[in-house]
């Protein structure tokens, strides 16, 4: 039975979630609570090397359908391996993407039917997040951000601004179907002002209210 908590971190490129969620990370440290750091595709060893095969390390074509097995493999093996062991010791769980991703940028960005994505996403896993934090801005500003990091583009980043713009889409559908579930961040803002807005809103969902305060 599961005894932690986990929160996952969702955003079109260049939203600032991966900053953000390190952010969280330190404030959870500064208060004594136990947490783990991860991500999707990449968390556990296996998926170490997915990762690479994945986002563009690899000199051929990635068919959208490999694509997509790829990380439901990848979801599977990270679960198994850290995501559930994590839960079970009570600990939360800080995750950058997760099954959403799947949905938006499969379904809204590769076209595959969403009730597929969803049977396949249980068959790899069915532990739902308890939380999960959308960063949503305009797509051009993200990719603008994301081009400015100076690391090269990814696979994904280099996908067309359409692309992008259903990816964009699908999440704002799911947050909107799943309000239970999701916070929606501004990330439009600055760093600062991104961060006061996610870690306010997180404090009037989570238990950790009692603990952590925003920072000054």
């Amino acid at each position: 039975m599961k005894k932690g908590l986990f929160i996952t971190f969702e955003g079109t490129e260049g939203s600032g979630k991966t900053t953000q969620l390190h952010l969280l990370a330190e404030v959870l440290k500064k208060y004594g609570i136990p947490h783990i750091v991860t991500r999707e595709p990449g968390g556990s060893r296996l998926a170490t090397q997915l990762r690479r095969w994945i986002l563009n390390q690899l000199d051929y074509k990635l068919m959208p359908r490999t694509e997509l097995l790829l990380f439901l493999a990848d979801r599977a093996q990270h679960v198994g391996e850290v995501i559930e062991p994590a839960l079970q010791q009570g600990k939360v769980v800080l995750c950058d993407r997760y099954s959403d991703s799947t949905l938006a940028y499969q379904g809204g960005g590769r076209g595959f039917d969403l009730k597929l994505l969803k049977v396949l996403n249980g068959a790899a896993s069915n532990l739902r997040p308890d939380l999960t934090v959308l960063f949503d801005l305009p797509v051009a500003v993200g990719l603008k951000r994301a081009l400015g990091r100076g690391k090269g583009k990814d696979r994904m980043e280099r996908e067309s601004l359409k692309f992008h713009r259903a990816v964009q889409r699908i999440y704002r559908e799911t947050a909107r179907k799943e309000k239970d579930r999701f916070i929606v961040v501004n990330a439009g803002q600055n760093r600062e002002l991104t961060y006061h807005e996610m870690l306010g809103k997180l404090i009037e969902r989570l238990p950790l209210r009692k603990k952590v305060k925003k920072r000054g």
